[in-house]
């Protein structure tokens, strides 16, 4: 069944992305800056997509934009589409991942706003208490290189392992100074982390996959990362020039309103904190 689920969700994605490179010549260049043009956003399911959804029916309209949002469940889309034209902008990143994303796939995507952050959490169906785990568990991590350091600080933030100095936000598994319980760390895609839950003793989840999975960070989490000083806010990001693009502005004016404040603490209750 998970193979099943793996593979219809990659079919899924790559349909998603047939279909916006199929309509990329209305949305880039000339298309990309006329006003009475749908802004096509791609973003991730939760909360990105709910947040932009709320905009969509309760405030775009009145401040005349038009709101078109796609829904993916990877993080590579996103960034994919926006680069190549095919979408204007996304929203479901952090700027150490943009980064780094640019970095690797020599990419120009910039940040427009942040909107708001999703604490990770470390997440168990078998212990309560992280203190709990026992020696040579085995623990989900998100592959990806910006969050798995993010994850891997947050255990070193709760005395479960220390990190080499000088580790950053990039840091692996091979980074790992001193490991007391001799872990065992699975490196799984970020999506995959909830629904391999049931196969590990614990697993640092991303906010928005947590929630869409019915977990909720506030009170599900053993132990979740502090909001204070966190860089790790999520984002609306567009192609480099297209920061001006009225349409981007209106939207961020919205996603920095009083409405969406309100909105993201009502509806998420501590899981997502407006980062504005």
């Amino acid at each position: 069944m998970r193979n099943v689920l793996k593979t219809t969700t990659v079919l899924a994605t790559a349909g998603l992305a047939l279909s916006l490179a199929a309509c990329g010549s209305d949305s880039s260049s000339s298309a990309g800056s006329d006003p009475d043009k749908a802004l096509v956003v791609v973003a991730s399911p939760t909360p990105h997509a709910q947040i932009l959804d709320f905009v969509k029916k309760n405030l775009a309209d009145k401040a005349g934009l038009k709101l078109d949002v796609k829904v993916v469940t990877d993080y590579v889309t996103p960034n994919t589409a926006v680069q190549d034209g095919s979408a204007d902008a996304n929203y479901f990143q952090h700027v150490p991942y943009l980064e780094d994303f640019n970095k690797k796939q020599g990419t120009d995507i910039v940040s427009v706003e942040p909107v708001h952050l999703e604490p990770l959490g470390l997440y168990s169906k078998k212990v309560k208490a992280v203190g709990d785990l026992k020696d040579g568990a085995q623990v989900g991590v998100p592959n990806d290189a910006t969050n798995e350091g993010r994850a891997l600080k947050l255990l070193a933030d709760n005395n479960v392992i220390t990190l080499k100095s000088g580790a950053g936000t990039t840091a692996t598994v091979q980074d790992i100074a001193s490991n007391p319980k001799n872990l065992k760390f699975k490196e799984l895609e970020a999506a995959q982390l909830p629904r391999s839950l049931d196969d590990l003793d614990a697993a640092v989840i991303n906010g928005n996959y947590a929630l869409d999975s019915g977990l909720k960070p506030a009170s599900d989490a053993i132990v979740v990362e502090k909001a204070e000083g966190n860089p790790y806010a999520n984002i609306l990001a567009v192609k480099k020039g297209k920061e001006s693009d009225p349409r981007v502005k209106k939207l961020a004016e919205l996603l920095h309103s009083a409405e969406v404040k309100k909105y993201i603490d009502d509806t998420f209750q501590g899981s997502v904190t407006p980062a504005f």
